[in-house]
């Protein structure tokens, strides 16, 4: 069969278009195949790959990742990029087009372009190896959806991407909505479309509409219409693909779905300490102007000179800085097979002071075994295995970790051929407010039967009778109370408890539903060993030390949850159960919260709702689960993370994804994180506080001196020298101490830290300015080439020495040190400017060769110079208790 593609235009079949939408959905059951010119037993693999050609990838163009030249262009747009350019566009002007032939001077420009070169090329490459980085790994992740083919005995699973309009899905709980689909055959199907409206309810899609819907309006509304971007809560369906792509539903509104995201605190610090510098740089370098040219009556050389001061007070390489440490940390953990999806969330790692924690997936191993199947009696019995068995085959939904270890037994029942013997007549799915599933199977002989499993104490409120020692008997208190208080000493031995009930020869004339599920017997009980992990202790462990508090938040029995707990070292003296949490008003689980570290039988919502309640507390939250149950938690946490195995929903909903379980990663994450936040907090105390002491200083400079202290293009080398030395910070090392306690973003004391540690610099700026006054004779401007040669070398020492002070609270070079790819740069910057003033360089830009009698001053102030800033430092940690 030929598939006719007409989406170039609005009536297409197969484009996006509201009223074919509505077409779709109005289709009865026995025309939807043929209406998409596909068949219920889905597309032949040829005319799949034909449908692909013609209509694309099943790809959202607004989410692909940037290409290498975009990403180029984006890394030189910023406003410090921006102011300097515009710098570089007046000197342009003024010392290149206004200026006479034999006066034209492109230093100027040629530095500023530098400078805006290396921070535009140091972020891009950085940039680009943490998205290559990703890349590679995001390719071991894929979201698979189950396809029906035309040939195949069982529906084969495949890439999101490669679905096309026609084919026949089959969709169960924790399954994504891969495209726009029409429901074609739903048992229970309630599906969440919170990605697309905003409503958290959930919302339940059946196959054929109860009323005929008009042809406008709002598709959000057709029941029988699942969209891409929404996710199954429940239930099973089988569906046909309407549209792929950018034709869909949330192709139209894409924009707003996948466009910029919301600013995190860390954006907005960041934003913050740059408009605060841009505004410094504003108000103070007309100061200059207006103080040179009242001084020195040279008008047009004081607005080059407060130019190229504009120069060195724009924090230019601030973007390079944050991009380079965001990006270092996500190329780091990608060694560690973690995928970073946000660059951000390196960064909250580090601010992380609780993580809570689903048990299941995480604390514990992925496979589970099945340990022992009680009869009621308290015996091993093979007829409840093979019961459980029956149960777990037969479902169409989501197998959990339970089902794989049931369905292990395969040999020892002997079952290869179970299809041959028993027919499906129907299930009841899953879902988390019944915590049960049943099948309704039939022999050939014609004896049809319920069976269901689930958790003990939901199974018990369906079950009226129980079989015990070979007789069906009445469900009691007594009864009761001994299972489970039997479940309790088996949860106590850390094993998970589901029961087992089936209801026999019961009447197939109707469609199943949870009204069936009453009137149950009882047959014996499934007990599964989950161990926790070999690391998740000692990550636990080194969490805690680092100020990381774990909470467990687990939907499991709570015998079992403590018992894991305590093996893994987590406080068990406070524990919160679903049931309690429900009747709590916010004020009062809010008290108890902050002192429970282990919370059971809690629904989806509660999690949610305990991880809001901490964040309103200014705690920053972490959430680690696998689960379907754990998506809300993972979206509403500060910081989501997840496992490669996780059902899609929860690796869509997380910022990052562990492709190998080891938690010690976690630890590697939070490290990370805080060394990240301490080195760019490095350079925007060095920026501001530097930035205040040169102002001061070339403000006194210029109003007592009949020369300029400096001239522009002594100050644009020094700058971008300078520059050049900050370049490695993203490199540095971080001392130990700072790593143990959470760091959030907070700039609040950054103009304490200029008034205090800028004007440092200046004393010792005002030093050298009298030593070559008075020392050396540089007291006219005869002699002015001399004394901005002392100030180029002493000026662009200290500065570059900074970098050393402020980087630790320690005493630089001897408590500690920093990185040796700072030692090389810093050094190397510093002989280098030392060098200038005596080579061809320094001649041809007005500089000349300082006597040697200059450098025993030079290292008595840069000396001073240390052990002041070393004892404000001090002094300063000590009033203020913090430093960076």
């Amino acid at each position: 069969m030929t598939f006719r593609n007409k989406t170039k235009k609005k009536t297409s079949r197969f484009g996006f278009d509201s009223e074919k939408l509505f077409l779709a959905a109005s289709q009865s059951g026995k025309h939807i195949y043929s209406y998409f010119e596909s068949r219920k037993e889905g597309l032949y693999h040829a005319e799949a790959v034909e449908r692909l050609k013609q209509v694309g990838k099943n790809e959202i163009a607004s989410e692909k990742q940037s290409n290498w030249f975009t990403m180029l262009i984006k890394a030189f747009i910023n406003p410090f990029i921006g102011i300097l350019m515009f710098l570089a566009l007046i000197s342009i002007v003024l010392d290149v087009l206004l200026a006479a032939q034999e006066d034209r001077e492109w230093m100027t420009v040629i530095i500023i372009i530098s400078m805006v070169t290396i921070s535009g090329l140091l972020r891009f490459q950085q940039e680009w190896k943490s998205k290559r980085a990703s890349e590679a790994l995001q390719k071991l992740v894929n979201n698979n959806v189950s396809v029906f083919r035309k040939g195949c005995e069982m529906f084969v699973d495949i890439n999101f991407a490669e679905i096309v309009p026609g084919d026949v899905i089959f969709l169960s709980a924790g399954d994504m909505i891969p495209a726009d689909v029409r429901i074609v055959e739903a048992k229970d199907l309630f599906v969440s479309q919170s990605s697309l409206t905003g409503e958290s309810d959930v919302v339940e899609k059946i196959s054929e509409l109860t009323r005929q819907p008009p042809k406008t309006g709002s598709v959000i509304e057709l029941s029988n219409i699942c969209f891409m971007g929404s996710n199954v809560i429940s239930g099973s369906a089988k569906a046909i693909v309407v549209t792929t792509g950018n034709n869909t539903y949330m192709g139209t509104i894409a924009k707003d779905i996948v466009g910029v995201r919301a600013q995190t605190s860390f954006d907005k610090g960041i934003n913050k300490v740059s408009v605060l510098l841009i505004r410094f740089m504003l108000v103070m370098v007309p100061f200059v102007f207006l103080v040179n040219g009242i001084t020195k009556g040279d008008w047009l050389q004081a607005f080059i000179f407060a130019v190229s001061v504009a120069v060195g007070l724009t924090p230019e390489m601030l973007p390079m800085i944050v991009t380079s440490n965001l990006a270092k940390g996500a190329v780091k953990m990608s060694k560690r097979k973690t995928i970073v999806k946000n660059l951000n969330a390196i960064q909250n790692f580090g601010a992380m002071n609780i993580l809570c924690t689903d048990k299941t997936g995480t604390l514990t191993h992925d496979k589970i075994v099945l340990e022992r199947y009680l009869n009621m009696a308290g015996q091993e019995d093979i007829r409840v295995l093979r019961h459980a068995y029956f149960n777990s085959f037969f479902q169409t939904g989501l197998k959990n970790l339970m089902d794989k270890a049931i369905l292990s037994h395969t040999e020892e029942l002997g079952f290869h051929d179970l299809e041959k013997k028993y027919f499906k007549i129907d299930e009841i799915p899953f879902d988390f407010t019944r915590r049960r599933m049943s099948v309704v199977v039939e022999d050939k002989k014609g004896k049809c039967q319920i069976i269901t499993k689930g958790a003990v104490e939901e199974m018990l409120n369906i079950c009226s009778h129980m079989e015990l020692n070979g007789k069906v008997v009445e469900i009691d208190k007594t009864l009761r109370l001994s299972v489970i208080s039997d479940t309790s000493k088996l949860n106590r031995e850390g094993l998970r408890i589901l029961a087992i009930a089936h209801k026999s020869w019961v009447a197939k004339d109707h469609s199943f539903g949870v009204a069936d599920e009453s009137g149950m017997v009882l047959i014996g009980l499934l007990a599964f060993l989950d161990p926790p992990k070999a690391s998740a202790s000692g990550a636990i462990k080194q969490l805690h030390e680092h100020g990381v508090e774990v909470k467990v938040l687990s939907g499991d029995n709570e015998g079992v949850v403590k018992t894991v707990c305590r093996q893994v070292g987590v406080d068990t003296e406070y524990t919160l159960l679903g049931h309690e949490i429900e009747d709590m008003a916010d004020e009062e689980l809010t008290e108890k919260i902050t002192q429970t570290k282990v919370f059971a039988k809690l629904t989806p919502m509660q999690k949610t709702r305990i991880i809001t309640l901490l964040q309103e507390k200014g705690n920053s939250v972490g959430f680690l689960g696998d689960g379907i149950n754990d998506a809300s938690a993972l979206r509403q946490a500060d910081i989501g993370i997840s496992v490669d195995t996780a059902v899609d929903i929860a690796k869509e909903s997380a910022d990052i994804i562990l492709l190998e379980k080891d938690l010690m990663v976690l630890e590697e994450g939070v490290l990370e994180g805080r060394k990240i936040f301490g080195n760019i907090m490095k350079y925007v105390k060095m920026t501001a506080s530097s930035n205040f002491g040169n102002v001061f200083s070339v403000m006194v400079a210029s109003a007592f001196l009949p020369f300029l202290p400096m001239m522009p293009i002594h100050l644009l080398i020094q700058n971008l020298l300078y520059d050049i030395s900050q370049t490695t910070i993203p490199f540095d090392k971080v001392d130990k101490e700072y790593l143990m306690k959470p760091r959030k973003w907070d700039a609040s004391d950054l103009g304490r830290f200029m008034v205090h540690i800028g004007p440092i610099s200046s004393i010792f700026d005002i030093a050298t300015y009298l030593v070559m006054w008075f020392v050396f004779k540089a007291n006219c401007p005869d002699m002015a080439s001399l004394f901005q040669s002392g100030w180029f070398i002493e000026g662009l020492l200290s500065q570059t020495l900074i970098v050393h002070m402020i980087r630790t609270r320690k005493i630089p070079f001897i408590q500690s040190r920093a990185s040796w790819p700072v030692m090389i740069t810093t050094f190397t910057i510093m002989i280098v400017g030392i060098i200038i003033p005596f080579s061809g360089l320094g001649a041809s830009i007005g500089l000349v060769p300082l006597p040697w009698s200059y450098f025993p001053w030079l290292i008595g102030i840069l000396l001073v110079y240390c052990l002041l800033t070393q004892t404000m430092k001090n002094w300063y940690i000590h009033k203020y208790h913090r430093w960076l």
